[in-house]
């Protein structure tokens, strides 16, 4: 369809458990528990295609994808990701990449008119130096993590997408940022990872290998979220059913830690009792980066997952997959 006059508008509600719906990026950390979490829901009709079968970037193939599919609702969580490190060296990649993976798919989605569609974006959209905790109205109020601004300015062009769909063509399309995210499928190699997955697979390494120190990126201070991925795809389901606004709603869990202490932490589970080093030299990024929730959580949503479980689920998983993830 094209966009027109006659647009047909769409209340939030219950979705239908027998309508298609599209998960873009459904073999990454976060894809891959949306459509477990849908899975568990009773959805029927999903639908995942590998970058290798489907290039987001390519437009016309994105185009051709939505004509032939026509999916009722969609979950836009596709995404180039990394690191400090990979954000820090790589900066054009993660602002073209993620936005013409974007544009294409957001779209191609208004000429299907597809009916909800939520777009993930990242905790990093909001100003390095934002009063903790963070507020969905901080946005747009401060300079950014220089360390990884290029994806966060391509985030914030998905929540500008969004709002104005919203405003030309009245479709109940939402956002949803969610703090920093870990468990099943994530990436654990070393030089392009976020901050858990690397720790868990440095400090796993050194426990195996009887190794008598780790040594960290940076001094330990800074004061991280972390939210399990599981708990994060419940989050987006309720949204989609329960949550129709312009603004982007917060996903987290409302509590923070030191870097030290989430190290201790993994060091914990996975049986490593040798020394932990810092390596100053490195930078530690942004100073703190905690999520305000209480938009969603006064909707009726709160995690369930606390870190010692989601981080002992989560070894298990890598370790029982680690085999395939070393290349």
């Amino acid at each position: 369809m094209t966009p027109g006059e006659d647009d047909v508008t769409f209340e939030p509600g219950l979705l239908d458990r027998n309508a298609k719906f599209y998960v873009a990026g459904h073999g990454g950390l976060v894809g891959s528990a949306i459509l477990r979490r849908l899975q568990h829901e009773g959805f029927s009709d999903l639908v995942g295609v590998r970058s290798s079968e489907l290039d987001l970037k390519d437009r016309e193939a994105v185009f051709e994808f939505f004509r032939r599919e026509n999916p009722r609702y969609v979950v836009l969580a596709a995404a180039k990701v990394g690191g400090i490190l990979a954000n820090s060296n790589y900066p054009v990649d993660f602002l073209s990449d993620n936005m013409r993976i974007q544009v294409n798919v957001l779209d191609a989605a208004l000429e299907a008119r597809v009916e909800r569609l939520l777009f993930l974006g990242s905790s990093c959209i909001y100003p390095k130096l934002a009063p903790q905790p963070i507020r969905e109205e901080y946005l747009n109020t401060g300079h950014l993590e220089p360390t990884n601004d290029a994806y966060a300015i391509a985030k914030i062009a998905g929540i500008m997408h969004i709002q104005a769909v919203r405003r030309q063509y009245q479709l109940p399309w939402i956002s949803a940022m969610p703090t920093n995210l870990y468990g099943p499928h994530d990436n654990f190699s070393p030089l392009t990872s976020h901050v858990l997955p690397a720790l868990i697979r440095r400090y796993d390494d050194a426990a195996r290998g009887r190794a008598p120190s780790v040594t960290n990126w940076g001094t330990g201070t800074p004061r991280r979220e972390f939210l399990h991925v599981d708990d994060m795809a419940a989050a987006c389901l309720f949204l989609l059913e329960h949550y129709d606004g312009p603004e982007q709603v917060n996903v987290g869990t409302g509590v923070d830690l030191t870097i030290r202490e989430i190290a201790d932490a993994v060091a914990r589970v996975v049986g490593f009792a040798g020394e932990t080093l810092w390596d100053t030299s490195k930078p530690d990024g942004t100073p703190q980066k905690l999520l305000d929730v209480s938009k969603l959580t006064t909707a009726g949503w709160r995690s369930q997952i606390d870190l010692e479980a989601g981080l002992k689920a989560t070894v298990d998983w890598f370790r029982a997959n680690e085999s395939a993830l070393r290349v």
